[in-house]
């Protein structure tokens, strides 16, 4: 955790938070029984006396021997666990697979839980360049041109750790994926807006998700994050963050308002981002709760759509709002993902006019079951109730 956490006031991150989630069924656990993700969670299974089949995901049990040299573990897979060489050579005897931490890492490819705000900004007190997040970063941009094939195969693991994360906290959950341009400016009419929008749709049940960076996907997660408190909260928080209206050119002052906020009021309400290290020149945003950061960019568009199943609100953006509009139209055209689900635009002129995709939106779903679940309106203070009128 950050060694600055206390002073900021931030709520501690994941471990049993992620499994706490309001819409997480009871019985989760039951169908991901093969994955321990905890120390407890081993502890309770050692307790039954077997770990045959067992899946354990980045683990220290370097204080957990003699458990290890006194049950079966045939048929398990320790991956990144730290182990006492005894107890590492005893599991490989019973037949079982060990993947060994990788060292000097920024990272943790085999991790079992989203990260939070507080681990991708640890250390942001001595600089921005020292947290996790940046060094990841750093990481990323020496490695992903030198065609080495360890560098491509742990960043493939570490991917693919985050989807199940992803994919285990959000099951049983009604997702609204809230899409905008990362260029909306806090202090500006539109942030406010797209923060109100993403209050309504916590408050309406609905899991918040958007593309984790700054501008309207920050908004949309302040509103989710505010969406328990008092609705001045938001007003104070839109004040406070607009003394630092953008990540440039100081991501350190940027991150310190949201975590000024996030201390003034711990504990806000839950949502998640989905970023990604390929433009990592952007940081992730502190007010989701969860944070699914990808370094393949391709996996974290597709997968924020597809896990978006109760619709998406498009808000003004560029190219990459552009691509996500039709990113999501193309299942929902030809039906690969089951029904249609809704998609709002948000701004008549900026989506007829400017970047007239509206019209092309309409031409494809003339004809389809998609044309009873595609909306544009003027304000985003119609969208949640649009959204929910398609969802009827």
């Amino acid at each position: 955790m950050a060694s600055t956490a206390s002073s900021r006031g931030t709520t501690p991150g994941p471990p049993a938070g992620q499994a706490g989630h309001p819409g997480h069924p009871a019985g989760l656990r039951a169908a991901r029984d093969r994955e321990i993700e905890s120390v407890a969670e081993f502890d309770e299974v050692v307790a039954g006396g077997t770990l045959v089949g067992y899946r354990l995901q980045s683990l220290d049990l370097t204080d957990r021997t003699f458990a290890l040299l006194s049950v079966d573990t045939a048929g398990a897979v320790f991956l990144g666990c730290r182990m006492e060489p005894d107890a590492t050579a005893k599991v490989r005897a019973d037949g079982a697979l060990v993947f060994p931490p990788v060292p000097d890492l920024p990272f943790d490819p085999y991790r079992g839980l989203l990260y939070t705000p507080d681990e991708l900004f640890e250390d942001l007190d001595a600089g921005y360049e020292r947290t996790p997040d940046a060094r990841s970063y750093a990481w990323f941009q020496r490695t992903k041109s030198d065609g080495d094939v360890f560098a491509s195969m742990l960043r493939s693991i570490h991917d693919d750790s985050v989807s199940d994360a992803l994919d285990e906290f959000l099951a049983g959950t009604r997702v609204v994926g809230v899409m905008g341009g990362h260029a909306m400016g806090r202090g500006s009419e539109e942030y406010a807006g797209a923060a109100r929008l993403g209050r309504t749709l916590a408050r309406s049940g609905f899991t918040v998700a958007t593309g984790g960076g700054p501008g309207a996907m920050e908004a949309a997660n302040l509103g989710a994050y505010t969406a328990p408190f008092a609705d001045a909260v938001l007003g104070e928080a839109l004040e406070l963050l607009a003394k630092a209206p953008s990540f440039a050119p100081s991501v350190s002052d940027w991150a310190r308002a949201a975590f000024e906020v996030r201390g003034r009021h711990p504990r806000g309400g839950v949502s998640v981002g989905i970023p990604t290290w390929f433009y990592g020149h952007e940081p992730p945003n502190a007010f989701a709760s969860h944070i699914a950061k990808y370094f393949a960019n391709a996996t974290r568009e597709d997968g924020l759509l597809a896990r978006s199943n109760a619709g998406v609100v498009f808000l003004p953006g560029a190219a990459g709002t552009v691509q996500e509009i039709f990113d999501n139209a193309t299942p929902n055209y030809y039906g690969s993902r089951g029904e249609p689900t809704p998609m709002v635009l948000v701004d008549r002129a900026h989506w007829t006019e400017r970047l007239p995709a509206w019209p092309l939106l309409q031409s494809l779903a003339q004809g389809r079951p998609m044309a009873a679940r595609i909306a544009l309106v003027d304000s985003v203070d119609e969208a949640a109730a649009e959204l929910a009128r398609l969802s009827a």
